[in-house]
């Protein structure tokens, strides 16, 4: 009982600490800049440490109810169970709406933290005194919601001495231990780079600066972001029984939509870095993608929707649409209140260059997440408005997103190889040539191994196109600069690159050429399908030794190779069964295996559900080459910068630390100048 008071008392003092340290830091920070005190401002990163510290104490006692049992707790009554494995108990604490919200809010202290440790001998900088408030306020935003409406340490029913243990789904593959933990990275990662930019709308400081400060903390929360996915993607596909792994599910979407718009502004802020230009944009991308994760939280946390990655229903969906809702209408306020000073000293020259593809780029991103968005909410405002119940499936999704990804493509090819201003013909001839030739010649592979369909052979010819774009600049970074043609921000986008446009491919051959066929199987009678051979060798069972799971599996052998073992796990402390396929993983095809219900150990006939499904296996190496592209463009080029370029300026040199500064930052190049259209790849490699 002591133990149990214990985990309660301490958790709850944590999330306190952390509302009252978010709290007190605002105000001190806030004062200190209207009074021009440095001692106040100093205090700022005392405020975030120890709000960092109390999250960190909640998550620690939540994990030590977890541990021990505590069944005191309503959480632990809901996800807690003698009979579940260490692992999966230890990621209990995420499985559910209030350990969910813990984790979030772990999270954001800990981006606070490491935000006052990265600028702690700046205090007395305006702009970043103001983006501290910022993470302050979003800070006690959430450590309220936590500790008030999704409190984890709320006191369960008494005398209840066991638990169902977390959703089996939960608790039948290692990918729930980094699945949700980095995604979250990722979500509340752009929380960084959003605080900078109100910051600047608020100071008035709205040259480039911010955006050199916050460039790898927005690269590094987008490539969290996209390895959580790639993971829940991997997870769909290894877990839930139907063979993909994407299926514009709600709950998937959520995480989608501030993936497009992150990504639309890593690209976009390049031409503000160059030129001094789409700035409006650079700030309601960034705007966007940080509503969208609130708005992804609402819909997967709210009980709004109805989907195996949700949650249940809580109390949590009006907080979490205030939050929005604040969050959208006071950053546009900001944006309109400095609009005379956003507009851009320059105008783009042509629309075929540099500029006028990122501003396409920013385009169809912006479409492509409209597009989404309007079918994850239609469902509910139809709901909400009407009284009715209605469904917007993968085919409006399918439909919509397949010319939208062959134009993405299509930029991706020819966008590395435009200089800025203004590209001529003979030029765009000189630098399309190979990626042409190499576009054609996968079209032509594609039809000789049997590819058919107007969208996978367009998707095939553009992609390699778009990677003969991408080996093209490495080709031309790594003879000039040798391995460290890898490195930089352009070289190890086109690494980025490359990984976009593998999954592309794979998603291509894997949505448009999978083969699907349902075998009744009898014990030692070889049935040949789809070129290969399934033998029924067994059929058995095992049950664990708390007694807690049975699994009922078929022992198939493939192509007279190998045995692999479909099964049906029955999870008895809930009576609910879960399939769990059995895949075969090659370098061309997974040959994918499900097993039907209704079988019993000791059957001699067992019905299989099969799948042919080509290149599954590079949509993860498509994910590796992405998160190693990510890393090398994280990481200086060593190509000097110009000194007369603003953008390579520290945060607050154009400017006193504690004044707004009276104009925006000048270009690089003035707008009515002229500049030659060398090879890109010689002046767009950057290094911060």
């Amino acid at each position: 009982m002591i133990a149990a008071s214990l985990n309660a008392a301490l958790g709850r003092a944590g999330l306190l600490l952390l509302l009252a340290a978010s709290v007190f830091g605002a105000f001190a920070v806030l004062y200190g800049i209207r009074q021009r005190n440095p001692k106040l401002l100093k205090q700022g990163p005392i405020y975030a440490w120890l709000g960092f510290g109390g999250a960190l104490l909640a998550c620690v006692m939540m994990q030590r109810a977890l541990i021990t049992r505590d069944f005191s707790l309503a959480y632990i009554q809901q996800v807690g169970s003698a009979d579940t494995p260490a692992l999966y108990n230890f990621a209990a604490m995420w499985s559910s709406l209030e350990g969910s919200i813990l984790l979030w809010v772990a999270v954001l202290a800990g981006f606070t933290g490491a935000v006052a440790w990265r600028f702690r001998k700046r205090t007395n900088d305006v702009l970043v005194g103001w983006a501290l408030i910022v993470m302050f306020v979003i800070s006690a935003c959430f450590a309220m919601l936590s500790f008030g409406p999704a409190d984890p340490f709320a006191a369960g029913a008494p005398g209840v001495t066991s638990g169902p243990g977390p959703n089996p789904l939960l608790q039948n593959h290692i990918l729930v231990l980094f699945h949700p933990p980095i995604l979250y990275l990722g979500y509340v990662g752009f929380a960084v780079p959003f605080a900078f930019a109100i910051a600047a709308l608020v100071t008035g400081r709205l040259g480039e600066g911010w955006l050199l400060e916050t460039r790898r903390w927005a690269l590094f929360s987008w490539a969290f972001l996209t390895i959580g996915i790639l993971l829940g993607g991997w997870w769909s596909y290894e877990v839930l029984g139907w063979s993909g792994v994407w299926a514009w599910d709600p709950v998937e979407n959520a995480s989608l939509l501030p993936w497009l718009t992150g990504t639309a502004y890593i690209h976009s802020v390049l031409v503000q870095e160059r030129r001094g230009m789409l700035r409006v944009w650079n700030l309601s991308l960034l705007v966007a993608t940080f509503a969208l994760t609130i708005l992804g939280t609402f819909l997967t946390r709210s009980g709004v929707i109805n989907s195996v990655h949700a949650f249940g229903d809580g109390p949590v969906g009006p907080w979490l649409l205030t939050y929005f809702a604040i969050t959208v209408a006071v950053s546009l306020a900001l944006i309109a209140w400095r609009g005379d000073r956003l507009r851009s000293p320059g105008t783009i020259d042509s629309p075929i260059s540099r500029e006028g593809a990122f501003l396409a780029n920013n385009v169809i991103f912006t479409v492509f997440a409209f597009v989404v968005l309007l079918g994850t909410v239609f469902p509910l405002l139809v709901e909400a408005l009407q009284d009715r119940q209605t469904v917007v499936g993968a085919p409006y999704f399918d439909r919509l997103s397949t010319p939208i990804g062959l134009v993405l493509l299509f930029l991706m090819g020819v966008a590395p190889v435009l200089p800025w201003r203004k590209a001529s013909t003979e030029l765009l001839r000189d630098r399309l040539f190979w990626p042409a030739w190499i576009g054609a010649g996968a079209l032509v592979v594609a039809v000789a191994v049997g590819a058919t369909g107007w969208a996978p052979l367009v998707a095939f010819g553009l992609g390699g196109f778009a990677a003969g774009a991408a080996l093209r600049q490495i080709v031309l970074a790594t003879r000039r600069q040798g391995w460290r043609g890898f490195v930089g921000r352009t070289n190890g986008g086109m690494v980025v690159h490359l990984g976009v446009i593998v999954i592309g491919i794979a998603l291509a051959a894997s949505n448009s050429f999978t083969h699907s066929a349902t075998l009744t199987l009898t014990q030692n009678e070889p049935v040949e399908w789809g070129g290969h051979t399934f033998e029924l060798v067994s059929v058995d069972e095992r049950i664990n030794d708390a007694g807690s799971e049975r699994v009922v599996a078929a022992n198939v052998l493939l192509d007279d190779r190998q045995e692999y073992r479909p099964a049906v796990t029955t999870y008895l402390n809930i009576g609910q069964d879960v399939g769990t396929p059995s895949v075969r993983t090659g370098f061309t095809k997974d040959v994918y295996l499900t097993l039907g219900q209704g079988v019993a150990p000791g059957d001699t006939e067992a019905t299989i559900r099969v799948f042919i499904k080509p290149m599954i296996l590079w949509l993860w190496i498509g994910g590796a080459m992405m998160a190693i592209g990510t890393l090398l463009a994280a990481f200086p080029s060593g190509r000097k910068r110009n000194p007369l370029d603003p953008v390579s300026a520290p945060i607050g040199a154009d400017q006193p630390s504690m004044q707004p500064s009276a104009e925006p930052a000048t270009p690089a190049v003035p707008p009515g100048a002229t500049e030659p259209a060398p090879e890109p790849e010689t002046v767009q490699v950057r290094t911060t």
